[in-house]
C-alpha cells in the first residue's frame, strides 16, 4: 500500500528539550489551522503545565512563544505514537532507549519515524537507525533522519539553516523536506543515513576536541588544524565502516562539524573548555546539566574502532582524556605530534 503524502500525515515529536521543543515549534508553524495539531510528548507534567499556561519551555528556548493552538502535548508517550503516523526523535541519545522500551511503548514498526538525534544508543553502541531497526523493528524503509548544523537557538531564531533529510526511501526524505521547507529553512535529502548518523557522532567527539584546545589556550591555529584531521579521520572511518559513496565537505558533514566545533552554543565544545580549563571531566558534566553526547560517543567511537582500525588520533586523544583520565596536556602534545 502506497503511503500518504506526509503534508496529509499527523506529526509527533518525542523529547522536550532544546532541539524538540524548536522541532515541535518549526512543525506547528507549518501546520495549517484547520489541520490536525502536532502531537507533543513532554516528559514532565510541570514542564507540560508551564507551557500549556504560559506557551514557552520553563527550561530550554525559554524566550520562544510556542504555538500552543497547534499543539497538542500530553506526557503519556504511548498516545503520541497512537495519535501520530510520522513520529520525530529528539530525546538525547543516552535516554532514548529509556523512553522508547523504559515506556512499553508498542506499534512503532508502523510507523515513519525520523532521527533528529546525534549519537549513539545503549551499551551495544547501535546507531539510530540500527536500534530502531534491530530493537523496535521499524523498517529501513519507515527510517529517515533531520540532520544539518543547527543549532536549536539559531532555529527557534529563525535564521537561515540548512537541513538534510535523509533516507533509503528517497520519496519519504523529500516529502518531509519539503514539509520543513520555509523562507529561511532549506533543505536537501540524501539516502546516506548510517554515513550522517556517524558523522555525527564524530562531530561531538571532535567539538569537545576543540573545546579542550580552546580552554588551554592553544589559539585559533592549531584547533583549525585539529577540525582539519578531524574531517579527515571522519571521512577515513566512514569509507571503512560503510560502503556509500559520500562528499564529506557537505554541509551535513563538514558544516555541522564546524558549527559543533566553533559555536558556543554547542555543549560538547562547552564540556572540552572546562576539561581545558582544568575542570575534572566528572565535575564537569555535573556543573553543565545538560548532556554532551560528545562524552558517550567517545566510548562508543573507541568500542566500535576496535573491529576497523582506523587511524583516529584525535577521537583516541579525546576518548583517553574522557575516559581514562589522561592528563589533557600530555595527551595534546602527542596528539600535535600526530597530526599535520
Amino acid at each position: 500500500m502506497a503511503k500518504k503524502a506526509l503534508s496529509n500525515e499527523r506529526i509527533g515529536i518525542i523529547g522536550s528539550g532544546s532541539w524538540a521543543t524548536a522541532l515541535a515549534h518549526l512543525f506547528a508553524l507549518h501546520t495549517e489551522a484547520s489541520e490536525t495539531p502536532v502531537n507533543w510528548w513532554v516528559r514532565r507534567e510541570k514542564s507540560l503545565g508551564h507551557i500549556a499556561k504560559t506557551g514557552h519551555n520553563p527550561h530550554y528556548l525559554r524566550g520562544l512563544s510556542l504555538p500552543l493552538e497547534r499543539l497538542n502535548m500530553s506526557t503519556d508517550i504511548q498516545q503520541v505514537v497512537n495519535l501520530s503516523d510520522i513520529l520525530i526523535l529528539a530525546i538525547p541519545s543516552a535516554y532514548l532507549d529509556g523512553a522508547l522500551r523504559g515506556n512499553g511503548v508498542q506499534g512503532l514498526e508502523k510507523k515513519t519515524v525520523f532521527n533528529a538525534i546525534k549519537g549513539l544508543v545503549t551499551d551495544e553502541h547501535h546507531i539510530p537507525a540500527r536500534y530502531l531497526h534491530k530493537v523496535m523493528g521499524v523498517p529501513y524503509d519507515s527510517i529517515g533522519l533531520i540532520a544539518g548544523p543547527s543549532h536549536s537557538e539559531e532555529v527557534a531564531q529563525e535564521n537561515w539553516t540548512y537541513l538534510t533529510t535523509a533516507s533509503s526511501n528517497p520519496a519519504l526524505a523529500q516529502q518531509l523536506a519539503d514539509r520543513l521547507a520555509n523562507p529561511w529553512l532549506r533543505t536537501h535529502i540524501t539516502d546516506d543515513v548510517f554515513g550522517i548518523e556517524l558523522a555525527a557522532v564524530l562531530k561531538n567527539i571532535y567539538a569537545v576536541a576543540a573545546g579542550i584546545a580552546h580552554g588551554m589556550g592553544l589559539g585559533d591555529n592549531f584547533i583549525a588544524v585539529l577540525i582539519s584531521n578531524a574531517l579527515m579521520e571522519t571521512d577515513r572511518f566512514l569509507r571503512a565502516v560503510t560502503s556509500k559513496e559520500r562528499e564529506v565537505s557537505a554541509s551535513v558533514y563538514l558544516g555541522d562539524l564546524l558549527a559543533t566545533a566553533y559555536s558556543p552554543h554547542s555543549r560538547n565544545r562547552t564540556l572540552g573548555t572546562m576539561v581545558g580549563k582544568g575542570y575534572r571531566v566528572g565535575g564537569a558534566l555535573v556543573e553543565m546539566d545538560m548532556i554532551a553526547e560528545g562524552y558517550p560517543a567517545a566510548l562508543g567511537i573507541h568500542h566500535i574502532n576496535q573491529k576497523f582500525k582506523v587511524s583516529m588520533p584525535v577521537a583516541e586523544c579525546t576518548y583517553r582524556i574522557l575516559h581514562e583520565d589522561a592528563v589533557p596536556t600530555d595527551e595534546m602534545r602527542i596528539l600535535a605530534d600526530n597530526i599535520h
